[in-house]
């Protein structure tokens, strides 16, 4: 029995841990799916950073609406990213039309990053991977990478994705147009203006906070990917960053990988996991 959906023709260190049959006790299955209530609380976690950070940018409080901001965006990444996954706990059709309606409050078209993120699962750090670009480089040059990088999904997906997702993308990219251009040319409030320059700015930065924090230097590790511990920082970065169970098991929403976590942590203990604020290579067990 395959214990996640991962495609294990590939050659990456997850997928010969899949075959090694060590995966095969942790159960999994019971977390996909999500009460209404945790159903809810996934499609409005970023609503109340989006209306602090408006609240204070109307208010000319730039550098708390800047971390309110920051909060909305990774929040906002953590929504779309389930949705890229079907984990939002909504039919088909409405997932589609959330990550339309995510693609205008975050700018750029989200079916672009979820046709580069499923080949990322997929290809997983090999030839091919256009999400994992950054993961090759230096923090520093996966941050002066970060202009580039929406550029280079959008492309990607544009000139590889089926006609429904070229459709799909022309559409968010359209809504997007019209959006911004009611921002600043009609409605006048500067508060939306700081939005949406907040926005684009932040997309400019997850080839850094997104894909680098997770996926640096794990080309000999035991998974291509990093993971964080500990309960606060978990909290804060809303668990974001527990990417290693992600990989393994991408059905998994992310409200239930802390308790996917700890199911590994026990089948394997003897592992030395790459943790995100983890600069050295780990010492062996």
């Amino acid at each position: 029995m395959r214990s996640a959906a991962i495609d294990t023709r590939s050659a990456t260190p997850t997928t010969q841990l899949l075959r090694s049959g060590r995966l095969a006790g942790v159960e999994w299955r019971d977390l996909v799916a999500l009460t209404p209530i945790e159903a809810a609380r996934e499609l409005t976690l970023c609503l109340p950073w989006l209306a602090l950070s408006l609240a204070f940018a109307a208010g000319h409080l730039y550098p708390p609406a800047l971390a309110a901001s920051f909060m909305m965006f990774l929040t906002g990444l953590r929504q779309v990213h389930n949705g890229h996954h079907h984990a939002l706990g909504l039919g088909r059709r409405a997932n589609e039309w959330f990550l339309f309606a995510m693609s205008v409050v975050m700018l750029g078209a989200m079916h672009a990053v979820k046709f580069n993120h499923l080949r990322h699962h997929k290809l997983c750090m090999g030839d091919g991977d256009v999400e994992a670009a950054s993961a090759r480089m230096s923090g520093w040059q996966a941050i002066a990478f970060g202009p580039l990088f929406p550029l280079l999904l959008h492309r990607t997906a544009l000139a590889k994705g089926n006609r429904t997702v070229r459709l799909w993308i022309c559409g968010e990219l359209a809504a997007n147009a019209a959006w911004i251009a009611a921002v600043f040319l009609w409605l006048r409030f500067d508060a939306l203006r700081y939005h949406v320059i907040a926005m684009g700015v932040a997309q400019c930065l997850t080839a850094f906070f997104a894909v680098w924090t997770v996926h640096h230097d794990t080309a000999d590790a035991p998974y291509p990917a990093r993971t964080q511990r500990g309960r606060i920082r978990n909290l804060v970065s809303y668990h974001m960053f527990l990417h290693v169970e992600h990989h393994l098991f991408p059905q998994v929403p992310t409200c239930h990988l802390p308790a996917l976590a700890r199911r590994l942590d026990r089948a394997m203990p003897e592992h030395n996991l790459r943790h995100v604020m983890q600069r050295s290579r780990p010492r062996p067990a």
